[in-house]
């Protein structure tokens, strides 16, 4: 494979635990190279995160050379030759170089082979298909920096083949367009998504989940997912996103003031019923934490007070969390926003509220009730919620010897 462009080399390739990993698998003269994500984003200049590795060597010697090395090398799927080092906190994936020899679905039977530009026919994208050595010099067989350059998201090969090699392409193809792609799709990749669209519903909840959240961590996803509306393909795995326009001006609110989200986005995307964020929540896999918090964003007990008065505000924080009550105002925002009347100088103080607030319990509690001889029982708990009525409607102010007070006055009653 021919050398196609070069970079320089960077931290991440010289950070100790790479020249490490690197050093072990070339110890027997094996070549290895950067492959997929760390290449494409190295290109661009942006953050590396993963660091995939490829090499000739099968993954029996790749466990060895790692081992002997002092490294602890992890099976993650020996069968399909890879293996994951780890040293310290960083992992590293490293395969051995395949091709497919028959293709099922997700799963492939593959041979091990020592061609590279065998192996990056089989990936997904141009611009993950390229390879990059320690010296930063970068191999390209199917013009990856080109597209990437052009933001340009396109197939390795025939876009259909690639996409019923593995379902879930069809969903990274509208992924990788929202954080790469610039311009129009590009039309046979666009063409066979549309087709092959029928096909999302044979994925496992926990890989579209991946995708979907990974997509509405975009700059833009409303943008892309009316793409996958117009398309057809949105009402394959998720027909309850009925409000892209709340999306998008969910966006455009947290690009000034709350952070990407991809969990409240998809909840701002959803009709808004409890039963849909259920349905939803259980055909995507979430977890439990994940399915109580769409469960409560789609649907809350009751809607914030959209006031200025730091007061009512901080009483609304008290009942729901800080991260909820945030998560909440900005929901209500992008609804507002949807309908062109928001109050923006109500919303900026709800969230500096949000912003301000620290912590704070009732500074009593059922001990200190007990004390006054009260017996244990409902009465115990009635009490303490008279008190704290009292203590929140005071704004907090009232310390433990105004509490202790208020509370032997109410248990006197």
């Amino acid at each position: 494979m021919e050398l196609s462009a070069k970079i320089e080399p960077q931290p991440w390739m010289t950070a100790p635990a790479t020249v490490a990993v690197v050093a072990a698998l070339t110890s027997k003269g094996a070549a290895v190279r950067f492959v997929g994500g760390c290449v494409r984003d190295a290109v661009l200049g942006r953050q590396v995160k993963d660091i995939d590795i490829a090499t000739h060597d099968e993954p029996n010697v790749v466990m060895e050379l790692l081992k002997s090395a002092g490294i602890k090398a992890i099976p993650t799927g020996i069968a399909h030759g890879t293996v994951t080092a780890v040293v310290g906190h960083a992992h590293f994936e490293i395969t051995t170089l395949r091709e497919d020899v028959e293709t099922y679905g997700r799963h492939a039977k593959v041979a091990f082979t020592n061609d590279w530009k065998a192996d990056a026919a089989r990936r997904d994208f141009t611009f993950n298909a390229m390879f990059c050595d320690m010296t930063g010099a970068i191999y390209d067989p199917f013009d990856g920096i080109a597209d990437l350059k052009a933001g340009r998201v396109r197939f390795v090969g025939d876009a259909e083949t690639r996409i019923t090699e593995d379902v879930l392409r069809l969903l990274r193809f509208f992924r990788f367009y929202a954080h790469y792609g610039r311009g129009a799709p590009d039309a046979a990749g666009l063409a066979a998504c549309r087709k092959l669209a029928h096909l999302l519903p044979t994925l496992s909840g926990e890989r579209v989940a991946a995708e979907l959240l990974r997509l509405l961590a975009a700059e833009d996803p409303a943008s892309v997912m009316r793409l996958m509306a117009g398309e057809g393909v949105l009402e394959h795995f998720l027909p309850e996103a009925k409000h892209l326009d709340r999306l998008a001006a969910l966006t455009g609110i947290e690009r000034k003031f709350g952070g990407a989200d991809a969990l409240r986005r998809l909840a701002a995307a959803l009709e808004s019923s409890a039963q849909v964020a259920a349905d939803v929540a259980e055909r995507l896999r979430l977890s439990n934490a994940e399915s109580e918090r769409l469960v409560a964003l789609v649907a809350p007990e009751g809607p914030v007070t959209v006031t200025a008065d730091a007061k009512v505000n901080r009483r609304e924080i008290y009942r729901l969390g800080d991260a909820r009550y945030r998560d909440l105002v900005l929901l209500a925002w992008a609804q507002a926003g949807t309908s062109g009347a928001t109050n923006e100088t109500a919303f900026r103080a709800m969230l500096a509220s949000a912003e301000a607030w620290k912590p704070i319990q009732l500074p009593v509690k059922g001990r200190d009730v007990l004390a006054l001889g009260v017996e244990n029982g409902p009465a115990v708990g009635r009490l303490l919620r008279d008190v704290e009525e009292w203590w929140i409607e005071n704004d907090f102010r009232p310390g433990r010897e105004e509490c202790l007070a208020k509370l032997k006055t109410k248990a006197m009653h």
